[in-house]
């Protein structure tokens, strides 16, 4: 109870004011000397105005799989970047990995590309609408070397929905959401398989070696910084596999983890001491060939770790997939020497649709006006301590997910039906309505045995009918006290805003599975098999058809 209480009286105290704590004043840190040799950056007096953009995003990191956040798995080169840049505490980004790729590369909600359900299946005739501009294409028009390396995941059935056709202007990786990391084959469902490794449109048999993905990708990203004129802007995104399931990852990683008896911990904290090095081999590569002094690096994972899979989210609740705080709270971190305040802790509002205008910005690009947003250039808030212009979050819309069995419109004062599936952020306040999802706290204690253990997760039992939740995240950031009851008329405004938001969205984009896309059918690879120009044909051929059947019945007559 007087948790309660305190929790309602700061819960008071956020509606007079928002704001939270600003950057921690350290002082800055020395830049770190590029190296030199043949990509030795412009003498000084002739600086590249363009910085290098490297936006790294790790695919199913939990909260708290950093060091920095406490974890039990080392990870110094993300520890020491992170340290000597600016760390972002109070970062969202979407609950799986198409919605957070998507938001990324276009700066829009989902509800607003018609992506809002779920993921993009292999099988599914659905990509990127094709409609809307990505990051790559803006930073090309300013003159950006454009190059993509790792997991694709935003559609492939149409050659138009490739990489190489939404502004890459290479792509080494895969197309799917998950894949074997030796072997690169994926099974969508029994009978159902095929090879998923591509070098820019086509299937890279020539660069498999067997090697492990995370390697790999390094290996190329080096490749590419080694072969490119650090004078001339280049943009890298690199989407690495790791820590995604299936959990597999070289042996020597395993060296300081034998203590762990949970396997999936203990070879999902291999993955990540593979990343870590990993993203060290990349610095060193921007500092070899010229390019770290005039970079921004950015890290960030795409969602929040799936405890079965050995992911911990802990002390935040819920898992990937959920609405909760662990679902889409997520490790993120800025460092580059272009930073003013160095070794800093942002704790201001940032979405990971706030990179497209940011990036876009720095990048010395326009931003067209017919473009609707939801990102907002946050360059000051990370670099300079600035407030945030961002006050809100729309975290997720979803009409179709599984409705629950006690929502209603009366639940939602007549204004929403709480049996949809929503969330919203608006200042210090959360809103949850319909299925939430996973809600459990999964301690550490949790990976303690040699198998999966539930036995000291924190569980919660809702009251029976339950389809609404409103927490002050700022007071309450793990969502252990529900203020729903306490506060209706602060439900009633963040429902309204939803509705609000509700209004423009556009259609879903959840088509059924295509039995063309079987990799049988096609080489044995997983690619483009939805050709508009033969269905073209057809039309324009049963369209002649009919108009010389109509000639033939004018002669006849």
């Amino acid at each position: 109870m007087l948790a309660a209480g305190v929790l309602a009286g700061l819960s008071v105290l956020s509606l007079l004011a928002y704001g939270y704590l600003s950057w921690d004043g350290l002082a800055r840190g020395p830049a770190e000397a590029a190296g030199t040799g043949r990509g030795e950056e412009p003498a000084a007096g002739a600086p590249a105005s363009q910085p290098h953009i490297v936006f790294i995003l790790a695919d199913d990191q939990g909260f708290r799989d950093v060091g920095y956040h406490g974890s039990e798995i080392r990870t110094p080169t993300l520890d020491k970047l992170a340290a000597e840049g600016v760390k972002l505490e109070n970062y969202y980004v979407q609950p799986m990995c198409t919605p957070s790729r998507s938001q990324f590369i276009t700066g829009k909600y989902q509800i607003h590309t018609g992506l809002q359900h779920s993921i993009i299946r292999p099988t599914q005739p659905n990509c990127l609408p094709l409609d809307n501009v990505t990051l790559p294409q803006k930073l090309k028009e300013v003159g950006y070397s454009t190059h993509m390396v790792g997991k694709w995941h935003l559609g492939f059935y149409r050659k138009e929905c490739m990489p190489t056709q939404r502004g890459f202007d290479t792509f080494f990786g895969s197309l799917l959401g998950s894949g074997d990391y030796y072997t690169h084959f994926k099974c969508d469902s029994p009978g159902i398989c095929g090879y998923d490794l591509y070098e820019n449109d086509n299937a890279a048999w020539d660069h498999d070696n067997g090697i492990y993905s995370t390697q790999m990708y390094t290996q190329k990203v080096q490749q590419i910084l080694a072969s490119h004129n650090p004078r001339k802007p280049i943009f890298l995104y690199i989407a690495y596999q790791a820590v995604h399931s299936p959990l597999q990852a070289p042996g020597k990683y395993f060296e300081h983890y034998r203590s762990i008896n949970n396997i999936n911990r203990r070879r999902y904290a291999a993955m990540l001491a593979c990343l870590d090095e990993a993203i060290n081999n990349v610095t060193l590569a921007l500092k070899k060939y010229g390019y770290y002094d005039n970079s921004i690096i950015i890290y960030s994972s795409d969602n929040g770790g799936q405890p079965t899979a050995g992911g911990s989210n802990w002390p935040l609740r819920g898992s990937k997939g959920t609405y909760w705080e662990g679902g889409i709270r997520a490790v993120g971190f800025v460092h580059s020497p272009l930073l003013k305040n160095k070794g800093s802790v942002c704790k201001e509002l940032v979405h990971i649709t706030d990179w497209f205008p940011t990036l876009i910005t720095l990048a010395e690009g326009q931003i067209d006006e017919d473009i609707q947003l939801d990102g907002y250039d946050i360059w000051e808030t990370i670099s300079e301590g600035r407030r945030s212009p961002r006050v809100d979050i729309l975290h997720n819309i979803d009409p179709i997910y599984t409705k629950a069995k006690n929502g209603s419109w009366a639940a939602g004062y007549g204004i929403w039906n709480t049996a949809i599936q929503s969330a919203i952020r608006v200042n210090h306040w959360k809103l949850l309505t319909g299925n939430p999802g996973y809600s459990d706290w999964v301690p550490p204690q949790a990976f303690s045995n040699a198998g999966p253990n539930r036995w000291h997760n924190e569980r919660v039992s809702w009251s029976t009918g339950k389809t609404v939740w409103l927490f002050n995240i700022t007071a309450d950031p793990y969502e252990r006290v529900d203020l729903s009851a306490r506060y209706p008329e602060i439900v009633k405004e963040l429902l309204r805003r939803l509705s609000q938001f509700n209004k423009t969205a556009v259609p879903v984009r959840y088509p059924p599975k295509d039995p063309r896309s079987n990799p049988k059918l096609n080489g044995g690879v997983w690619g483009p098999w939805f050709k508009e120009d033969e269905k073209k044909k057809k039309g324009d051929k049963n369209k002649s058809a009919n108009k010389q059947k109509k000639k033939n019945k004018k002669k006849a007559n």
